[in-house]
């Protein structure tokens, strides 16, 4: 935890860099904070330095949860001293916002805040996204988590059974592909009309499946440059892709991609679904392009497309960018991009939600019940990747998805019981527990959350955390068996 610290003031110190080079006022609180987040992490490392280096599966759940939550409370340093937001709990949402890459804001004019804060905002999603990756693959496999042992086998390193010597390997691995990745996007929507600023802002949210823009309107504010839509749509498809398939990708082995069965769902969902809001959008709804030389046909055309795609890509990867209202389109694509935010991208993306890996085996799982009730007698197994899945996988898988839908309507009666009407409450709860950012009703896309009262922003936070790191890594240090000595 102490290195996470210094991993968290490092970074800070670079936005403080930001600060100063846009002469923004703010330098020295931003600086100030990371010295202090620097400090922090320097203490808790040296109080640990004689203990023995061994995780075992108890240490592991409470250092991804107690550290998700200590990064989330000296990230809050930075805005505390700048007087960023108005209270402590608007505060902490807009923090733990940032580092679950769930995207939900309280601030109605961001454009507002001076550029260091709005870089350490977008930072914070970076940072999340990429404490994601490593988590999935190098860590929930080895905790048994959620049925992440499925593609452990396929991970450039770690092993199912005990914490192993090349996870450090692996997550180098991954780093280069993050930054790569992050660094090819900010220059290519440089080239496509962003600032530098921006560019690189919003490159660091699409990696990590976030959503904070720098501006007031999100991606809406660049609609006369298509260009950038269609550059980010391509990023978030990959950021919501197992990132160990970008690793089998880089390394030539793109065999592996195109035959990985999630994969291949996950682009069919991306597919058929856009397919369906562009027929509605078509028909019903006026989004023409007037640069065309034929706007009436060509332009509306194209623009009903790139926003049919590029919100159903915000939507399933759990980015939750935005380029338009898109709950004032019709009343049946509000409702369908509400079951979308169930969805959630690929195991080993920075997106969250539930993940198509464990739809597709509850599928497969159905289908097979189907067949069983006729061939009661019959001997028949799931596939994945055409290995048999384990039993034991598929219960965990179940029981997740169960938690998961008990999580959601616990949430949305909390939400009820704090003054949220029905709409508004599911919305917030499905948005914040799948760390979609943009919800429905009051709290849709061209809204934000500062209506929350404080109690509902403390507990969308909680939302999103466990939202973020797959439920049992949270929920199981509330239960007395975890706290007993075996």
């Amino acid at each position: 935890m102490g290195v996470l610290l210094l991993f968290n003031g490092g970074l800070m110190l670079f936005s403080s860099l930001i600060s100063f080079l846009y002469n923004d006022g703010v330098t020295f609180e931003i600086t100030l904070a990371s010295f202090l987040v620097l400090s922090i992490g320097a203490i808790l490392l040296l109080l640990g330095r004689q203990h023995e280096k061994k995780i075992q599966k108890r240490e592991g759940y409470l250092i991804v949860t107690f550290g998700w939550l200590l990064m989330t409370i000296t990230g809050m340093i930075p805005y505390i001293l700048t007087d960023s937001f108005i209270d402590i709990s608007s505060t902490f949402f807009e923090t733990m916002s940032g580092y679950t890459a769930t995207g939900a804001t309280i601030l109605s004019d961001i454009e507002s805040l001076p550029a260091g804060i709005l870089f350490w905002r977008s930072m914070t999603h970076w940072i999340g996204g990429m404490g994601i990756i490593v988590l999935a693959i190098a860590i929930l496999p080895l905790l048994g988590i959620g049925g992440m042992q499925l593609f452990s086998a396929e991970a450039p390193g770690p092993n199912s059974d005990k914490l192993h010597p090349r996870i450090t390997d692996t997550a180098k691995r991954l780093w280069i592909i993050y930054v790569s990745f992050t660094l090819a996007e900010a220059l290519l929507l440089s080239i496509a009309g962003m600032s530098i600023f921006d560019a690189i802002n919003h490159a660091m949210s699409t990696m990590a499946s976030g959503g904070f823009s720098t501006k007031n309107n999100s991606l809406a504010h660049w609609n006369h440059l298509p260009w950038v839509h269609y550059i980010i749509i391509i990023f978030m498809f990959l950021a919501g892709t197992n990132f160990v398939l970008s690793y089998f990708a880089f390394t030539g082995k793109l065999n592996k991609v195109i035959k990985d069965s999630e994969f291949k769902t996950f682009f069919a969902f991306i597919f058929i679904f856009s397919l369906i809001v562009f027929s509605v959008l078509v028909s019903n709804v006026d989004l023409s392009n007037s640069s065309f030389e034929h706007p009436q046909v060509w332009g509306k055309i194209e623009s009903s497309l790139r926003h049919s795609f590029f919100q159903v890509i915000a939507i399933v990867t759990t980015t939750g960018f935005v380029t338009a209202d898109y709950t004032s389109w019709t009343p049946f694509l509000t409702i369908f991009f509400f079951g979308l935010m169930f969805l959630g991208g690929s195991a080993g993306s920075t997106s969250g939600g539930i993940k198509v890996v464990r739809h597709l085996l509850m599928i497969k799982g159905g289908v097979l019940e189907l067949k069983r009730a006729l061939h009661p007698n019959a001997i028949i197994q799931p596939r994945y990747n055409g290995r048999i899945v384990n039993q034991g996988i598929i219960l965990n898988i179940l029981a997740f998805f169960i938690l998961y839908m008990i999580s959601f309507i616990i949430g949305s009666l909390v939400f009820g019981l704090l003054g949220l009407d029905f709409k508004n409450a599911i919305g917030v709860a499905a948005a914040t527990l799948g760390n979609v950012g943009p919800a429905i009703g009051d709290f849709g896309p061209t809204g934000n959350y500062s209506e929350l009262p404080g109690l509902g922003k403390l507990w969308a936070s909680f939302l999103m955390l466990i939202g973020r790191l797959e439920l049992f890594t949270v929920l199981i240090l509330f239960t007395p068996f975890f706290w007993k000595k075996t």
